[in-house]
């Protein structure tokens, strides 16, 4: 019986592919499951092997280590924040309706990646890893800031608040979303993002 170049296995047999129904993404999934629910820095490789019912050996097949997954994790989270800020929406139209959508749609982002996102809340700089996404985070709170700067320039936000405080203000009250919104809940995503971005803006407004 021969071997196929590619794979060494038989020809004629497909090659194997490790354990059914664990791909890297839902291996993710789980370590990103259980760094909320025990504390990344409390989780090790062998929990999360036991939580997927693999070897430590399996589990390195796919991630090289439990640094890995959580950079891979927050920069999910990060990466879909940053997006926000390069979508059309964001640099077209005045300051206050950019800042409008740059608002709504972080919340879409918070609850469409709940778990990468409460991960990303949860990070205090105790590594490498964490240090970077907490750089990302702050340019990214920083672009928001400017938008609010610009809308107060053009007149349609209120000139006696401070860009970077009402920055930090209403991101506080949209990263709170994390610790009671279930997607199963009665409460409607996008009624939500409404919700939000309106009580956050009202109080932005010039009257």
């Amino acid at each position: 019986m021969t071997a196929t170049p590619a794979t060494g296995a038989p020809t004629g047999q497909p090659a194997r592919r490790g354990r059914p129904g664990y791909d890297r993404a839902r291996i993710l999934e789980v370590a990103v499951s259980l760094f909320n629910e025990q504390g990344y820095d409390a989780t090790s490789v062998a929990d999360l092997a036991a939580r997927l019912g693999l070897t430590k050996s399996a589990l390195y097949h796919h991630f090289d280590s439990k640094e890995q997954l959580l950079a891979e994790a927050l920069d999910d989270a990060l990466g879909a924040l940053e997006g926000v800020l390069d979508e059309p929406e964001a640099s077209t139209g005045t300051p206050a309706e950019r800042l409008d959508f740059v608002l709504r749609a972080a919340v879409e982002v918070l609850i469409d990646r709940l778990p990468s996102v409460t991960l990303l809340l949860r990070v205090r700089g105790n590594s490498v890893t964490e240090r970077d996404a907490l750089e990302r985070r702050r340019l990214f709170d920083q672009r928001v800031t400017e938008l609010v700067r610009a809308a107060q320039n053009a007149g349609l936000v209120r000139a006696d608040i401070d860009g970077a405080v009402t920055t930090r203000l209403v991101f506080g009250m949209i990263n709170s979303v994390v610790e009671w919104y279930r997607p199963t809940g009665p409460i409607d995503r996008d009624r939500l993002a409404h919700d939000v971005v309106t009580i956050a803006l009202d109080g932005m407004r010039t009257r």
